[in-house]
């Protein structure tokens, strides 16, 4: 059976532009199955799902939209139609990728659709704003964004061979996929694990450690994007454990650094009863972009360059005192085994004795607040080594191997209080 790639696209006003990429697909020998999300004109070739349906979908009239002439509320509607539609139409299997093309607008309704569809569905975008920013289109979903060069208004020199490509891109996706099937290794149960340049170390040997007992090992860098992008694979159930060992943007959420993952990093786990493993890890650093950058109100702080576009700003004691609150709430929250290790001889590779953001009192007052903060049977491991020690790392994958074997959505209580001592 030919494998199928839905096109959705305002047919009113591209549809030259989605008759040739159509084209393109047949011949690469797939189906494709044309969605109209237009709302100004009729369309100007046969769609297989009409605006109507897109419209009613999303809680709308087509006729009405239409008609008010209002270009954000007509996106709205028809961002809302094409979520559900698309969604619809893949749980019921009848496309196995997505193509789109547009403007702003166009990119806005079609990247929304494309983020409500499951990770490993080809996903990909030709849009005019596909050089910039392209964060809020993308989210944490697998969505290929690719140049139009020039805007998506006909066909040309130019847009034939962009178009052409994006066609091959999608049909090439789909033809890995097969390949991939044929070759699939058994799945593994899945480890998502947190790092920053400066917990590579730990994150390297504890991966090794895991890896070596069966299990797969997916890495998020703390930049902001990897954590939400963390939160949502073990909202969705992909993932098995995690080793939260770098926490770091959080402390960009609560001072203001560009690495902010929102309010909501660690709750994924925390809902799920998903095994975890947390650790306070460059909570000692907060990030912004060149030095130029940095909001006046920090002047007087103490910086590090840590390379010509990132400068890192050391936190204080009571940003610290706030962390730890902040840390133990999240881990209070679980419904599964949890534990929280604490590096005693520092939480960052900077963060040791002589290293520019060897600070005690900030770590004593972090470390103080979390453990009076936490609840009395979520277990704590201190150990006296810093993060990237080989020991401390042995330890966290020790503890998460535990909280995997766990059975009971929460641990039960310790008779002995909820401190452990590790020299």
């Amino acid at each position: 059976m030919k494998r199928t790639v839905a096109l959705i696209g305002a047919l009113d006003t591209k549809g030259q532009e989605y008759a040739f990429v159509r084209e393109c697909i047949e011949r690469e020998g797939f189906r494709a199955l044309m969605i109209d999300v237009g709302v100004l004109d009729s369309p100007a070739i046969r769609a297989d799902i009409p605006a109507e349906q897109v419209a009613k979908n999303g809680g709308s009239d087509l006729k009405t939209l239409a008609a008010t002439k209002d270009r954000g509320q007509a996106i709205a509607a028809m961002s809302r139609g094409a979520v559900a539609m698309l969604r619809s139409l893949h749980n019921a299997g009848k496309f196995d990728a997505v193509l789109a093309m547009g403007g702003t607008g166009g990119t806005s309704v079609a990247t929304a659709a494309m983020r409500a569809l499951p990770l490993g569905v080809p996903k990909v975008m030709l849009s005019t704003c596909a050089s910039g920013d392209v964060s809020a289109y993308v989210g944490t979903q697998d969505v290929v964004m690719i140049p139009s060069i020039v805007d998506v208004a006909g066909i040309n020199k130019v847009s034939r061979r962009v178009f052409t490509q994006a066609a091959g891109a999608v049909c090439g996706m789909l033809r890995a996929q097969d390949q991939q099937a044929a070759s699939e290794v058994p799945d593994r149960p899945v480890i998502a694990a947190t790092m920053f340049g400066n917990t590579t170390p730990a994150i390297t040997a504890a991966k090794a450690q895991l890896e070596a007992e069966g299990y797969e090992v997916l890495v998020f860098h703390c930049t902001g994007a990897g954590g939400r992008t963390m939160e949502s694979l073990v909202s969705a159930g992909l993932v098995d454990g995690v080793l939260d060992l770098t926490t770091t943007e959080w402390a960009d959420e609560l001072v203001g650094g560009v690495f902010t993952a929102g309010a909501e990093r660690l709750d994924a786990a925390a809902r799920t009863g998903t095994p975890a493993i947390v650790v306070p890890g460059c909570l000692d650093m907060v990030n912004f972009w060149a030095p130029e950058t940095v909001p006046d109100k920090f002047k007087g702080r103490t910086f590090y360059q840590h390379n010509p576009n990132v400068t890192l700003m050391r936190t204080n004691v009571e940003e610290c005192r706030a962390l730890g609150r902040i840390l133990a709430a999240k881990a209070n929250a679980s419904i599964g085994p949890v534990t929280v290790l604490l590096p005693l001889g520092g939480i960052s590779m900077i963060d040791l004795p002589g290293k520019p953001f060897h600070l005690p009192e900030a770590n004593a007052a972090l470390f103080s607040v979390l453990r009076e903060s936490l609840r009395k049977d979520i277990p704590v491991v201190e150990m006296e080594c810093d993060i990237n020690d080989p020991a401390f790392s042995r330890r966290c994958v020790e503890e998460l191997l535990k909280n995997l074997r766990k059975k009971s959505p929460r641990p039960r209580p310790r008779a002995a209080g909820n401190r452990i001592t590790t020299v």
